[in-house]
């Protein structure tokens, strides 16, 4: 079975693409400069010369607080170029995968979201994912939308490298009071591949466990002298972010403390060869 991955150079779909080799599938992985999923033309052309039995679309627009400056950009590759990549799916009648975020939620709950939830998004990354899944639901049916959080890898910009690089600066001050689930992108991989295989609809897939990122830093640094809990408020950033976005595990992935240790074992593996 040949699959297309979307973004396959990105942190997630390094992994994934690994995951699915793994597995026996067929990877035909595309970089934005194969497949620019906002021309039009360029979608049609290289699906339909592919024709994939499956597309999973890990390609994203996923700078948060950039996205509040750039809310175009973040429009465009999120939401036009993702309705592109669904009417050419539509249009060959190949399944597509979609891999969206926590951040479609409003984070006004106190217990974790479910896939029947009504999203409600507070920033433009959210709601930029958001429109995405409203194209693939309009134009295909044969769709899986799997929502996930705080995604962390070997292969991109995440908190645990950003923790990782801060580690001595005094002092170094992390929000407390914003909840969710780290995610680690091997794992959730693993739950795409699983996912793929259940009836077309919205899962979610994250790390079991929730937490704030003040305490997922002190997971990944210790208990350190310079590392300072804050509020939100005291904290200010471009985007603003919901202060709870925990989802209802439709295949959860390990507990989220697991998977860090195992990370940081490889991470530290890696750095010894």
């Amino acid at each position: 079975m040949k699959l297309l991955v979307t973004g396959a150079a990105g942190m997630l779909g390094q992994d994934l693409s690994a995951a699915l080799e793994d597995a026996g599938y067929t990877v035909v992985g595309t970089t934005r400069e194969i497949l620019d999923i906002t021309n039009t033309d360029n979608v049609k052309q290289i699906i339909s010369e592919i024709l994939p039995n499956i597309v999973i679309h890990c390609a994203a627009y996923t700078a948060v607080d950039k996205a509040e400056l750039e809310k175009d950009k973040a429009m465009l590759v999120n939401a036009e170029g993702t309705k592109n990549i669904a009417k050419i799916c539509a249009e060959w009648e190949i399944p597509l995968v979609y891999i969206s975020t926590d951040y479609v939620f409003d984070g006004t709950k106190n217990t974790p979201y479910t896939v029947t939830d009504e999203p409600n998004p507070i920033n433009c990354y959210g709601y930029s994912k958001l429109k995405g899944e409203e194209y693939i639901q309009k134009y295909c049916s044969k769709y899986h939308i799997i929502r996930t959080s705080w995604l962390y890898g070997h292969h991109g910009k995440n908190f645990v490298e950003t923790m990782l690089k801060l580690q001595n600066k005094n002092p170094l001050r992390v929000i407390n009071d914003q909840i969710g689930s780290p995610t680690w992108t091997v794992d959730l991989s693993e739950a795409i591949l699983k996912i793929i295989k259940m009836p077309y609809g919205v899962y979610h897939a994250s790390g079991e466990g929730e937490t704030s990122w003040y305490e997922f830093a002190r997971e990944i640094l210790g208990n350190r002298n310079n590392l300072q809990p804050c509020t939100t408020a005291e904290y200010q950033t471009e985007a603003i972010r919901p202060a709870y976005s925990v989802l209802q595990n439709s295949f959860p992935c390990r507990h989220w403390k697991a998977a860090l240790k195992d990370y940081m074992a490889l991470r530290l593996e890696e750095e010894n060869e």
